[in-house]
């Protein structure tokens, strides 16, 4: 059975707190991870990026000067991607980069970040956030008191917009919603801080 540190708001330890093995103690797949990586980077574009082909910038219909003996290189336009003001050659055009990832793959992406997180000692469990009104201050000292380094992941269970606003000012820190949990931010953020009703709210969505 996993266990990580339950701290309170003021950086005590007050006990460790048992995890679920199915969700925390998953084989770490790495192809699962970054392939969901991959997918959910990918879904973030637009996709609507666009460039002129030489058919479609205005102008060019009439041959700059006759094909022979002019001494210059032949040219049937002014709009060729040789010259300025012309088309693009190959440029981009509107696309869709939506890629699919299957739910059970997602799972396992999940579930293998989780146990990274476990595995790497970077997962605490705080009882609490006493935040009634928005303090950057209080959570800066909160972090430094847990020795927590850069790009911390505060993992809620319901919306607080105290906590939000708290953290919003502190570089790399990110709050998320339980029901938002993501591989990539799993990743991309070193030290994960989960409420306890957070961490069972995982457990019970994603076990097995």
């Amino acid at each position: 059975m996993p266990i990580v540190k339950q701290v309170n708001f003021n950086g005590d330890v007050i006990g460790d707190f048992e995890l679920s093995q199915d969700v925390f103690e998953a084989p770490v797949h790495v192809p699962a991870m970054h392939q969901v990586v991959v997918a959910q980077l990918a879904n973030r574009r637009v996709g609507t990026h666009n460039t002129k082909d030489r058919g479609d910038v205005r102008g060019g219909g009439r041959k700059p000067w006759r094909q022979k003996h002019t001494g210059r290189a032949r040219v049937g336009s002014t709009r060729s991607p040789l010259w300025v003001g012309g088309g693009v050659a190959h440029g981009p055009h509107p696309r869709d980069y939506h890629q699919k990832v299957n739910k059970k793959v997602r799972r396992i992406a999940l579930r293998s970040a989780l146990s990274l997180k476990v595995q790497e000692s970077n997962m605490l469990v705080v009882d609490k956030f006493p935040i009634d009104s928005p303090r950057t201050k209080t959570v800066v000292a909160f972090l430094e008191r847990l020795e927590v380094g850069r790009k911390p992941l505060f993992l809620i269970h319901e919306s607080d917009a105290a906590v939000t606003k708290s953290v919003s000012n502190i570089p790399g820190a990110h709050v998320l919603h339980v029901d938002s949990v993501n591989v990539y931010d799993l990743l991309n953020h070193v030290k994960l801080i989960a409420t306890p009703e957070a961490v069972r709210k995982l457990e019970e969505v994603f076990g097995l």
